[in-house]
């Protein structure tokens, strides 16, 4: 069975920072290539960052670029999103998703497996 389990999320004032981990089991994690989302309340779940299997790429919405970097230890089965100068705009649900294919997608649908997701709320 494939569990995608998000943690680290949290309230945090503006301008603070957070780590979220997200732990992949019953899948070969190397060779998916991973992403975050996020779903803030009344609007649909957006793309935040991706990574390749390897971690030699990685790839971010533009306005989340220069605050939000994505990593992974690929024995630790583990992807991380290190989230710095939080604003209110960022409270959100976050989503990380496992996609078995090369490439950094975008869109939900290109990713096979979902985490439930853990709360960021960023009080100003």
């Amino acid at each position: 069975q494939v569990q995608l389990v998000e943690s680290g999320g949290g309230l945090v004032q503006t301008g603070g920072s957070l780590r979220l981990s997200c732990v992949v089991s019953g899948l070969t994690f190397r060779n998916y290539a991973m992403g975050w989302f996020h779903q803030a309340p009344g609007k649909e779940r957006e793309f935040v960052a991706g990574i390749t299997w390897s971690g030699g790429t990685t790839y971010y919405a533009d306005s989340l670029k220069g605050r939000f970097t994505i990593s992974r230890d690929n024995a630790k089965n583990t992807v991380y999103l290190q989230m710095n100068n939080l604003k209110p705009e960022d409270t959100a649900v976050y989503y990380c998703a496992a996609d078995r294919t090369m490439l950094i997608h975008t869109t939900l649908g290109q990713y096979e497996y979902w985490g439930q997701g853990t709360q960021v709320t960023v009080s100003s």
